[in-house]
């Protein structure tokens, strides 16, 4: 049998946030993914109350996608890097920016989480992997277990934008 190495993913993040986003996020996130290509507008995140009691009134939710292409087994690294800045925005025991690192390839968009579920793959250091989207007859499909916001037409327009570019990429690399 022979190994044929990974097709090269874009990775992107949603974010929640009750402080925008500051230059000195960005900043960190350009120092440990690379240069970012897109960051969508800002939106108030109304899909669920879930990170309120947390994050407290006033939650935005916007994308980043970052132009250098990664091979999609790095996920879980990136994972480990979004969960220690987010502990660097922690205010009275809270987060303040949440970070949900994920991969966009030709195919799918694939999210990674600490939380452990029957539709999630274990990826090492504890962490989890979930197809969130199937990219199928030029749209995205959601699955039973798709969050909210990702079944969205506004956010899957997002993501539709972010893989044009991560075609571009793909043909450059």
């Amino acid at each position: 049998m022979e190994y044929r190495p990974y097709d090269k993913v874009m990775l992107f993040m949603g974010v929640l946030s009750t402080k925008g986003f500051p230059s000195s996020l960005r900043e960190r996130l350009e120092e440990a993914f690379g240069p970012i290509a897109a960051i969508s507008d800002p939106f108030p995140f109304s899909f669920t109350d879930y990170y309120v009691p947390e994050m407290g009134e006033g939650i935005e939710r916007f994308f980043i996608s970052f132009s250098r292409l990664i091979s999609p087994d790095s996920l879980v690294d990136a994972k480990a890097i979004t969960n220690e800045i987010e502990r660097q925005w922690r205010e009275e025991g809270g987060r303040k920016i949440n970070l949900d690192p994920g991969t966009l390839s030709e195919a799918n968009i694939v999210l990674a989480t600490t939380k452990n579920r029957a539709h999630r793959i274990a990826i090492g250091k504890d962490m989890y992997a979930e197809l969130t989207l199937m990219y199928q007859n030029h749209c995205y499909q959601a699955f039973p277990w798709t969050y909210a916001d990702y079944r969205s037409q506004k956010v899957q327009d997002i993501l539709l934008s972010f893989r044009k570019d991560y075609l571009k990429l793909r043909k450059m690399d």
